[in-house]
């Protein structure tokens, strides 16, 4: 299971309780407010009955469509709720991965971003000091064990992005094993939560945690609201 495949797996599993809960708070909130308005609306209808029964009752519909608007901005807001909840508790979570199970991780991330396999691996500067070699060394064994003689012609045959990220690995691993290129963890750090950032020159791909979970967000809004609120 690859980092984006445990992130959608941990909202799942862990987003949906905490969902119904704030969901049944905000409907419990909105039931109030209508309730509200409802006693409000009486007490108008019976003190403007010597005014005409007709412009009280106009007034007690504006009240009603007054409670529903707020009702469904409140539920709206808690929904938005349980989505930052769900994003937050992820990244929480890939954070409180053991030590062996985080360096794997970002290897593996940094497989996957990386183009020449002569990167340099930046992390913030508490996994750079806990996991960095940890992660380098296991990110180069992955690129070697991706040249083998049937990964090039599988890069062929799929074709496509698939195709494209595996011909990538398979380059980078190559250079790898020639000597030429080689993941190295930079000196510098960076201020992130987690995960990491490739640089090779001047350009850089951001794998940082929070940058992932955005993209990743975006890309699955609909996606995560079904889950939540199916």
């Amino acid at each position: 299971m690859n980092g984006i495949e445990k992130i959608t797996a941990r909202i799942e599993a862990d987003a949906k309780a905490e969902a119904a809960e704030i969901l049944r708070e905000a409907e419990e909130k909105a039931a109030a407010i209508r309730e509200q308005y409802k006693v409000q609306a009486q007490t108008e209808e019976k003190s403007a009955e010597a005014a005409g029964k007709e412009a009280a009752q106009r007034q007690a519909e504006r009240l009603e469509s007054a409670a529903g608007m707020e009702a469904k901005k409140r539920l709206l807001a808690a929904k938005q709720d349980c989505l930052n909840t769900a994003f937050e508790k992820a990244q929480e979570q890939l954070l409180a991965l053991d030590e062996g199970e985080y360096a794997q991780l970002l290897a593996k991330m940094a497989v996957k971003a990386s183009k020449t396999g002569k990167e340099e691996i930046i992390l913030n500067a508490r996994d750079r000091e806990r996991v960095g070699p940890q992660v380098v060394a296991w990110a180069n064994n992955l690129l070697a064990e991706a040249v083998k003689p049937e990964a090039a012609g599988k890069a062929a045959k799929v074709g496509g992005k698939a195709g494209s990220v595996l011909s990538a690995v398979v380059t980078g691993a190559s250079a790898l094993m020639q000597g030429t290129a080689m993941l190295t963890l930079s000196r510098e750090t960076r201020e992130m939560a987690g995960g990491l950032i490739l640089r090779d020159g001047s350009v850089e791909v951001n794998c940082a945690f929070e940058t992932q979970l955005r993209m990743l967000r975006e890309e699955m809004a609909a996606q995560v609201a079904g889950i939540l609120f199916s």
